[in-house]
């Protein structure tokens, strides 16, 4: 890469920063490796023959001098509640477009405020980039352009395979909190596991339970259908078990309790496996619904969870260092298109029409 058009992969010597760096180096990029660790970030830089910097996020001057000259910024070190406000607001003063693979909805609601500033700074802030939430976005999109009327939409996902370390972290700072949903026009809070029902995946029928997923905030911003739910797979006995003891989750805002949870996470969760990872597939669903009672459903099948977001965040990270992405706040969809998705290998979409 050549200065002009540099890329700072921020958070690249954690589980996903490392997949992403790789394939990164093997498509022929020398993005400048860069995070809080030094020892783990200098490691892997040699290991790629890349550039590497090493700072905090606690100044946001000091943060955007360590990005200048940068073009784009791949902002892969959470927890995200935590990181993403000063790195947004050091990649407009830097004047450098911002990318995450977030998936939680505050930062993508913190992007969205920023952007005014992103515009007149003449860049773009991009959240959740991965599987958070590209396909679900790219799918709420193409099931709106088939049904514009729609008043309604649910959207479900299966991504299956294990966590990594630093998305088991996010789930556990999430739990706490609840579940939200969007209704007519605004975000809500509702109860853990508020809804559950059966859904038609292409590869069969699986229970699954609303969880508080990235879409509530994005999909508005893509389609601005006002009332949005999002739904994980689980099998029955896990939504019994949550509905029955979610009374106590607000216990692990505790902080004794919220350090031995995140300690034993970091000794016992390693992520996905290289097997595992080539062999993982994601499903999804999706319907979107109106108030003359027509409805409009589709299926979604992409690779699994961490080579999808390795491939997606890849592809708007090339397109902001070609100069391909507007400026200012956008979803996934409204950045690239809804067809966007379909750019990734092995990716099927499958409209089951109106009814």
């Amino acid at each position: 890469m050549s200065t002009d058009d540099t890329a700072i992969l921020y958070g690249a010597n954690g589980y996903t920063g490392r997949l992403i760096a790789r394939e990164a180096v093997r498509r022929g990029m020398r993005p400048v490796l860069a995070g809080r660790s030094r020892a783990a970030v200098e490691a892997l830089a040699r290991e790629l023959n890349c550039p590497s910097r090493v700072f905090s996020l606690d100044s946001i001057d000091a943060v955007a001098a360590q990005l200048a000259g940068a073009k784009a910024v791949l902002h892969c070190a959470g927890p995200f509640s935590v990181t993403a406000a000063p790195m947004m607001d050091a990649c407009i003063r830097a004047k450098a477009h911002y990318l995450d693979i977030t998936g939680e909805i505050d930062v993508i609601e913190g992007g969205a405020a920023r952007d005014a500033a992103a515009k007149a700074a003449g860049v773009a802030v991009i959240p959740a980039v991965g599987f958070d939430v590209v396909p679900s976005d790219c799918l709420a999109a193409l099931l709106h352009a088939e049904l514009p009327t729609a008043t309604h939409l649910e959207l479900a996902f299966m991504a299956g395979g294990a966590l990594s370390p630093g998305t088991a972290k996010t789930s556990l700072e999430g739990m706490p909190r609840g579940g939200r949903a969007r209704i007519d026009g605004k975000i809500t809070k509702v109860p853990t596991a508020w809804k559950s029902r059966e859904i038609p995946f292409a590869d069969g029928t699986r229970w699954a339970v609303t969880i508080p997923w990235g879409d509530v905030a994005s999909a508005y911003y893509s389609t601005g259908i006002p009332n949005i739910e999002v739904y994980m797979a689980m099998p029955p006995g896990q939504i019994r078990q949550l509905k029955r003891w979610r009374w106590l989750l607000p216990l692990l805002t505790v902080g004794p309790l919220q350090r031995f949870a995140r300690r034993r996470i970091e000794r016992s969760v390693k992520g996905p496996s290289t097997a595992e990872l080539e062999s993982s597939r994601a499903s999804l669903w999706g319907r979107v619904s109106d108030s003359q009672g027509r409805s409009v459903e589709a299926t979604l099948q992409t690779p699994g969870g961490y080579p999808l977001t390795v491939l997606t965040s890849l592809m708007f990270l090339e397109a902001a260092l070609a100069g391909e992405l507007p400026a200012g706040f956008s979803t996934p969809s409204k950045a690239l298109g809804a067809q966007a998705i379909l750019r990734v290998p092995e990716t099927e979409f499958v409209s089951r029409g109106s009814s």
